[in-house]
């Protein structure tokens, strides 16, 4: 195992039921988690949930499942949170579905839909889109790139995966997700530097 880091003491503190903890966890990885669930929404899900509501509801869950979690090495707990995050948007895109037949989808409050409900934390997603200015613009570049770009790049430098571990997500040799993924930094840093001309 490697060594243990702050994430691991607030992970032992959060299961223990300490709310704060979990709080400061959550919020460490929010902002790399907002980017991961921007680019993983597709466009007709975008139309209907916001990021706000993704995260909102990865909160909820990941609290709730909290005591199930198993600290292995650093960035652990941002990939635990990354599938949480799958999940929600598997089961919102099936909610969507079956609310087109059956009526409006509630959203939480957002500069989109201004007349919904408040999310119960203030410091949400769309909110930090909107101080972090490069966060946008990176978001918006890697939205540029080819899906298998894209998600080795999610993978291998939001979720912080290892390069073994990003190869088995994507069933590829080591060698061909390494390949993959400079050709896919590289293509990153050329779109990066011609939006800087």
């Amino acid at each position: 195992m490697e060594p243990y880091t702050l994430s691991h003491g607030l992970v032992e503190r959060a299961q223990q039921g300490d709310q704060d903890a979990f709080s400061a966890l959550f919020e460490k990885c929010r902002p790399r988690l907002a980017v991961i669930v921007h680019c993983r929404l597709s466009s007709s899900l975008r139309r209907d949930a916001d990021v706000d509501d993704i995260l909102q509801e990865t909160m909820l869950r990941a609290f709730r499942d909290i005591h199930r979690f198993e600290y292995r090495a650093p960035g652990s707990f941002m990939s635990w949170v990354a599938r949480i995050a799958e999940h929600v948007i598997v089961d919102m895109a099936r909610a969507q579905d079956r609310q087109k037949r059956a009526g409006e989808l509630v959203r939480l409050r957002s500069e989109t839909n201004p007349g919904g409900p408040e999310p119960a934390h203030s410091f949400t997603p769309s909110r930090i889109f909107r101080e972090n200015e490069s966060m946008r613009q990176f978001v918006e570049t890697l939205n540029l790139l080819p899906e298998d770009y894209r998600r080795v790049i999610l993978l291998a430098k939001v979720e912080g995966l290892s390069t073994s571990e990003v190869a088995e997500r994507l069933e590829k040799s080591k060698e061909t997700t390494s390949l993959l993924l400079h050709r896919a930094i590289k293509r990153l840093q050329s779109l990066q530097e011609g939006r800087q001309e």
